[in-house]
């Protein structure tokens, strides 16, 4: 297993790069990044409270992280790990909820989509019922008429 350097993010990850990492990760999850995906996680990223005093500029290199682990046999591995380091207990919540809703923006979730959703709720040890309800407003906030 290598150790270098290339495998971490070059700069220490926020609270916040960890919920785009998270978003990006959904998204990436099942080999097809859609629009309605980039366009929700730029519209959450733009417009909530926690992404406030967020750098955009950091995105790209949060989103190369991803796609970097990614490529790696024990990634996701690597990137739960990255997010257990970084991210505070009290977003643990926001990012499932950030996280739904990318899987939900183009209006289905695909199998890969699903399993990284309970791989998330395993990682960020979510309670069940907090987690349901959470899936629950996802769903409602992208049916389609």
């Amino acid at each position: 297993m290598s150790t270098e350097d290339d495998d971490t993010p070059s700069h220490p990850m926020t609270p916040q790069d960890c919920l785009v990492a998270l978003m990006v990760a959904i998204s990436a999850s099942d080999e097809n990044i859609r629009t309605s995906e980039l366009v929700k996680i730029q519209s959450a990223v733009n417009n909530l409270p926690v992404f406030a005093e967020y750098d955009i500029d950091r995105m790209n290199s949060t989103t190369q992280t991803v796609f970097d682990l990614f490529e790696q046999e024990d990634g996701l591995d690597a990137l739960f790990g990255l997010i257990r380091d970084n991210l505070p207990e009290r977003l643990f919540e926001t990012a499932y909820a950030l996280a739904c809703d990318v899987a939900a923006a183009d209006g289905q979730l695909y199998e890969p989509e699903l399993r990284l959703l309970e791989e998330i709720r395993y990682e960020l040890n979510l309670d069940r019922l907090h987690a349901a309800a959470i899936e629950r407003g996802a769903r409602a906030r992208h049916l389609r008429a």
